[in-house]
């Protein structure tokens, strides 16, 4: 199922924050979305999720309308979210936080197979399923984000800012998930303002400034463009 989104807009007051974006996201593929704090990023995917007003031409998601689907009800529609700042449930343990992730789905023998999936992909939320999600450390606080968007099976996982606060070996474990994960066939939409991850995790990707699409390519392709190495690499 591909994601489409065309004219995409949102406001705050009279302020503008996205302007008119399109891309879709195939079936299977991961895309990056990069730019600087303030460029869009995050306003662009809480604005296909429903949770900020928005003008839209077209969002679907294969022939599902999402500009009719409450923010409540995408992850019913196949689409997993995990949030900038992660959000986790502080006063719940892990493995309550993980199951609050499938809340749309029955509890059986499929459920429970998700939820050890979760624990093989990152096995320290095994080790500390009974933990309150507060005790855990950013990056594992991160890992159970990224888990919780996974029990309810998404088609398409849209993440935001996953890398954000993480030590370099935390982000690189980050990045092996998100390459098994599209290895496995999941599409993402991937938001980042570390552009190497962007870069490694997805094959193609949008830059965004001051909430329009200022340039678009495969990952390698940007990648190697002096214009996004200077601006977004320092190099």
């Amino acid at each position: 199922m591909t994601l489409v989104v065309e004219g995409l807009s949102v406001h705050y007051g009279g302020v503008s924050a996205v302007r008119n974006l399109g891309f879709d996201v195939p079936g299977g593929e991961a895309v990056g979305v990069i730019g600087a704090n303030g460029a869009g990023k995050t306003s662009t995917l809480k604005a296909i999720m429903g949770l900020v007003p928005r003008q839209v031409a077209s969002l679907r998601f294969g022939d599902i309308d999402l500009s009719t689907v409450a923010a409540r009800n995408m992850v019913r529609h196949g689409i997993g979210y995990v949030p900038e700042g992660r959000h986790v449930f502080a006063g719940l343990p892990v493995e309550k936080n993980l199951l609050l992730g499938a809340y749309a789905r029955a509890w059986n023998a499929a459920t429970r197979t998700t939820l050890a999936e979760v624990y093989e992909l990152f096995p320290v939320l095994g080790e500390m399923r009974g933990r309150l999600a507060g005790a855990l450390s950013g990056g594992q606080q991160q890992m159970l984000a990224i888990g919780r968007a996974l029990m309810s099976r998404p088609k398409l996982l849209l993440l935001d800012e996953p890398s954000m606060g993480l030590s370099p070996k935390l982000v690189e474990d980050i990045l092996a998930v998100l390459l098994r994960l599209r290895g496995e066939g999941m599409s993402l939409l991937l938001v980042e303002q570390n552009a190497k991850l962007t870069f490694e995790a997805t094959s193609r990707c949008l830059v965004v400034e001051n909430g329009e699409v200022a340039m678009t390519g495969t990952s390698a392709q940007l990648r190697h463009d002096p214009r996004v190495r200077k601006i977004y690499l320092g190099l």
